[in-house]
């Protein structure tokens, strides 16, 4: 099987989705991570579906007014304030379902496997950004759904209002639009799960630096000891007190028994 970075494809097999080996508790905080990456996976990816079929509605209602606007003067639906706030979302939930989806990938199929620093700091500061933009999507959301409203321009309000109603989709008042404001329901919580998500990653990448990716549980039934203060020297007395090995340090101490 090919071997691509260092991962083996061959331990890409559906046995892994197996509860028992899933949820075991071999590697440190394996199913916490697993559960908190789905759910800002999941939290994020349906707001950014509601968000969309939003903004689709909104982008139809743009094209239905200046398509049948009469008179010479085209009729403007103003509501791209909204189209780009939810087209960002799109971005931000695709972001966090790669980041995060990759790490539970990577840590389903490839537990142990062995990254060089850079990796691993790449990991950080995508996970970082993933906050930034959750939580900068989230805080324009909510001003600009509380906020706002489309309004129309180039005709009388009797004309816009009669257009509005013919295409009968979404409301002027963003927050009048139930999609729209499900779909920022849906991100606050898929926002703080991303925080819990890097906060679990970081401690994760801490914890494997220093111990490696078993878990305590697995570690001490497996008789492996990762704290280098802990290990005996070889060469070490019984009683575990390191032999005096600097130089003339046997000479001195005959020279005092004498």
């Amino acid at each position: 099987m090919a071997v691509i970075w260092g991962l083996d494809l061959k331990d890409m097999q559906w046995g892994k989705f197996k509860n028992s080996y899933m949820w075991n508790k071999e590697y440190h905080l394996r199913r916490t991570k697993f559960i908190v990456y789905q759910i800002a996976m999941i939290f994020c990816v349906v707001s950014e579906s509601l968000g969309t079929a939003a903004l689709s509605d909104y982008v139809d209602q743009q094209a239905f007014v200046a398509a049948h606007s009469p008179g010479p003067e085209t009729a403007t639906v103003h509501n791209n304030d909204y189209i780009g706030i939810a087209s960002y979302n799109i971005f931000v939930g695709v972001y966090v379902a790669t980041i995060f989806g990759s790490a539970f990938f990577f840590d389903l199929f490839w537990p142990e496997r062995k990254e060089i620093p850079s990796v691993k700091l790449a990991w950080r500061i995508c996970s970082v950004l993933a906050c930034l933009f959750t939580l900068s999507c989230a805080l324009a959301s909510t001003v600009i759904l509380a906020t706002r409203s489309a309004y129309v321009t180039g005709t009388d309000a009797a004309t816009a209002s009669r257009l509005l109603a013919e295409y009968g989709g979404s409301p002027l008042r963003y927050r009048d639009n139930g999609r729209a404001v499900a779909s920022v329901v849906f991100l606050w919580p898929g926002m703080v799960a991303t925080f819990a998500s890097t906060a679990l990653l970081w401690h994760s990448l801490s914890h494997i630096d220093v111990h490696g990716p078993k878990s305590t549980h697995a570690r001490t039934r497996d008789g492996i000891s990762a704290d280098v203060d802990a290990e005996k020297s070889v060469d070490g007395s019984a009683d575990g007190i390191a032999p005096d090995t600097r130089v003339g340090g046997a000479e001195a101490r005959s020279q005092v028994s004498a």
